[in-house]
């Protein structure tokens, strides 16, 4: 069963989409040493491989993110036994045996993001050199996950269920921005699914005096997030967006180039979904307060601590529609023009 501990624990946040805040704490077991395990994995069904990081705690003194860069203080000095064991039905499929590998200067990282559109980074992976567990296996969409990890004398065990497939219901052929009015993303809830992240993507083509070579760029938009009331699916959910907010919101990031030339390409619906234990986890570790502070730290994880959960991203792509492309161009200075046919 999913659990409250309190306990203080380092992690990295960001404040925004780009700044990195370091932010530190002691681990304070207030007893004699533990191993303490801390896992964190997600499982998806449309991901060809499954990625595990499990590390122990520390409890050196100074700095935790300075301890957290040596493998030493954070990684088992044996590779663990871990493995991914699906229930159909009633029947336990064959389990998914993970191996390790080590990632060279490369940050693995999860974003969440909360209502305000600031991003928290949740990053259980200590760099430059990253060990983690993987596997590469699909998974069955009606199975019940359960992550198996061994340890010398015990054993770590959560479960998750997949969140679903599904897909934006509307719009259906183009996206229309009016200048007076809200839009609406609509889409059902699918089984499993908790919590819905939705953002938009604006994709256009630029041509900058002096250079040849046109480039794709694009400006992003985090709408909000929905829950859904449960998790059985088939409930209809819907985000509004301000028309007149996506002209200011081009008009704040684009760049005012003198004789620049801008096409519009196409919009990217994105909607992330996390199942009830992600949105549990992300609601109440990413919650206000001082990082000085104990804070409650949730986890389904029995015989460590951390969270392993299941998330689901769909991505649409989806025209502008007619007017939108018009009213750019005729009504403001950002250098749009009509396609050549």
């Amino acid at each position: 069963m999913p659990k409250m501990k309190k306990i203080i624990f380092p992690f990295l946040l960001i404040s925004s989409l780009i700044i990195f805040n370091n932010c530190s704490t002691d681990f304070d077991i207030y007893a004699d040493y533990k191993d303490v395990t801390i896992v964190y994995g997600l499982i998806d069904i449309s991901d060809d491989t499954t990625w595990v990081k499990i590390t122990k705690a520390f409890t050196g003194p100074g700095n935790a993110l300075l301890i957290a860069q040596n493998p030493d203080s954070s990684n088992y000095p044996y590779k663990l036994d871990v493995n991914l064991v699906g229930n159909k039905n009633g029947t336990e499929l064959d389990p998914i045996v993970f191996d390790t590998i080590t990632i060279h200067n490369k940050a693995i990282t999860d974003t969440v993001i909360n209502e305000a559109g600031d991003t928290t980074i949740l990053n259980p992976f200590y760099s430059p050199n990253q060990l983690v567990y993987y596997a590469v296996a699909t998974l069955d969409k009606d199975a019940n996950y359960t992550l198996v990890i061994n340890k010398t004398n015990e054993q770590l065990t959560a479960s998750s269920d997949l969140v679903d497939d599904f897909h934006v219901g509307s719009p259906v052929n183009r996206i229309v921005f009016s200048e007076t009015s809200d839009g609406s993303i609509k889409w059902s809830s699918t089984k499993n699914g908790k919590r819905y992240e939705v953002s938009l993507r604006f994709n256009y083509l630029e041509l900058a005096p002096g250079y040849a070579d046109t480039l794709r760029k694009s400006v992003d938009w985090f709408l909000g997030i929905v829950n859904s009331k449960t998790i059985d699916g088939g409930e209809d959910l819907e985000k509004t967006y301000s028309g007149p907010g996506f002209y200011s919101l081009l008009e704040s990031k684009l760049e005012p180039i003198p004789n620049v030339e801008r096409w519009v390409d196409n919009v990217n619906i994105t909607i992330a979904c996390g199942s009830q234990v992600l949105a549990t986890y992300l609601d109440i570790n990413s919650a206000g307060g001082s990082l000085l502070e104990e804070v409650p730290v949730y986890s389904n994880i029995e015989g460590g601590t951390g969270v392993f959960a299941s998330r689901h991203t769909i991505v649409k792509d989806i025209r502008l529609s007619v007017t939108t492309e018009r009213n750019l161009i005729e009504h403001y200075n950002l250098g749009f023009k009509f396609k050549s046919k």
